[in-house]
């Protein structure tokens, strides 16, 4: 049982949050005052404390920073009737987990708490926590602790050892080239060459020179031979990315490097025998390209010897805090910045966000806000998220379709949109997101709920 101070100079503010928690199963202990709440540090331990901001006498930062002396391993949440972001910068400076507004959310709080106490679990053991990101990040720096990605990693360990040839399935960013890499890396052949080659970024004629090369004479300009890059992946591994996009006639005599393990060089008359391992990858539905007749079905069959799928982030948000804290220390100590952590409400935005464009999307997302950030905790403002609300211009540019539409619906929708946009300008902050609307807190709190924004 988590044991939880609870710290303000309000009775009725203690009784209900002393309620509230002990029907969440939490062993709470209440004070009306930071010096008592002090002594109590001193002689017992609590795994969190929840404290007011504005108090006589001592203020919730300094009692902070008290706590921080006498207790650093508890975790400490304030609360403010007055959010802004320099209270959450200099609330997180002195060591707090979060803050919240006193108008909160119980359900909001409830879950602050659950993730705080979790949190408070990995502090306890910062080296359990580093050994489980290094393993995470053991193939090719891929990082996830999801079930869609462990199978990945699992899939990898019992195939990299095989020569088989391995498809990779997934949307574009979610790493295809990196399950590549870990294939490779994890083989016999690592000490091989590992060559990657677009297949639909070269035009035909270009990409068959780059992949079988070609002998002096074939074409004008062909000065000298060129080996090509299945010879030069010889006893190592070519990485086909967007297979679906190779032309029919390469995929010809793609089918027979596969079948027969040689090819000739453009222009060539002479059989070239290559041992390579070939790894293709798409972001396309291959089964209906065969069905379609666009995708050879033999060559389809030898390629896809072992299917990996890669799910998209939107389907493992678990994923989403260590990706994110992996992407805050790189881009910190690439931009030279102390950027330590990111704030509650920022992460929420990220978890609510569908990442169209996975984790690619997701660290270049990461890198601008740590380029734009001028303290040391990710702030709301400073997240640009793009493609998961639409721009209100296009409320104003609205046509009504011939048959119609359902008016308390679209309303609906657009009073959610405006009033999601007032709480991201506020900075997560509700009553700031009230005054913007020119509705009272309570107003806002009940629209909120009806809509079920989070």
């Amino acid at each position: 049982m988590a044991k939880i101070l609870v710290v303000d100079d309000d009775q009725g503010i203690r009784e209900f949050l002393e309620i509230m928690l002990n029907r969440e199963g939490y062993d709470v202990i209440c004070a009306d005052n930071a010096i008592k709440a002090l002594n109590r540090c001193k002689k017992e331990n609590f795994d969190l404390i929840l404290t007011d901001l504005k108090m006589p006498k001592v203020d919730g930062i300094n009692f902070l920073k008290s706590v921080k002396d006498v207790c650093p391993e508890t975790m400490v949440i304030l609360m403010t009737a007055y959010a802004s972001p320099e209270t959450a910068v200099s609330a997180m400076n002195e060591g707090a987990y979060d803050y919240v507004e006193k108008d909160f959310n119980i359900e909001t709080l409830k879950e602050i708490v659950r993730t705080a106490l979790d949190k408070k679990g990995i502090k306890k053991d910062d080296a359990k926590f580093i050994r489980e990101v290094e393993d995470a990040v053991s193939f090719g720096r891929m990082i996830g602790k999801s079930r869609g990605m462990l199978k990945v990693y699992s899939t990898i360990k019992k195939v990299a050892p095989t020569p088989a040839n391995v498809l990779i399935l997934g949307e574009s960013g979610t790493g295809k080239e990196l399950v590549a890499k870990s294939i490779h890396e994890n083989s016999p052949r690592d000490n091989k060459p590992f060559i990657v080659i677009n297949c639909g970024g070269i035009s035909e004629s270009l990409l068959e020179t780059e992949l079988f090369g070609y002998v002096k004479g074939a074409f004008t300009g062909a000065y000298a031979d060129k080996a090509g890059l299945f010879a030069n992946a010889r006893g190592g591994t070519i990485f086909l990315d967007e297979i679906a996009e190779l032309p029919p006639l390469l995929q010809v005599k793609l089918l027979r490097v596969v079948q027969e393990k040689t090819f000739r060089r453009v222009g060539g008359t002479k059989d070239i025998t290559v041992d390579v391992r070939i790894i293709s990858a798409t972001n396309q539905n291959l089964d209906r390209k065969v069905k379609d007749g666009s995708f050879r079905e033999d060559l389809y069959f030898r390629l896809n010897v072992i299917p990996i799928h890669i799910p998209p982030l939107r389907e493992r948000k678990e994923d989403i805090p260590v990706l994110t804290k992996y992407f805050i220390e790189k881009y910190s100590t690439e931009f030279r910045k102390q950027i330590k952590t990111i704030s509650s409400y920022a992460m929420e935005l990220l978890l609510e966000y569908p990442f169209p464009g996975n984790v690619r999307e997701l660290e270049n997302i990461i890198e601008r806000s740590v380029a734009l950030e001028t303290s040391n905790i990710i702030l709301p403002e400073n997240l640009h998220l793009s493609g998961n609300i639409q721009d209100i211009d296009q409320i104003i540019d609205f046509e009504l379709p011939d048959d119609g539409v359902n008016l308390n619906d679209e309303l609906s929708k657009h009073e959610k949109l405006i009033i999601e946009k007032a709480i991201t300008k506020a900075n997560g902050s509700k009553t700031r997101a009230a005054e913007l609307l020119h509705v009272s807190s309570d107003s806002l709190r009940y629209r909120i709920e009806k809509l079920g924004i989070n």
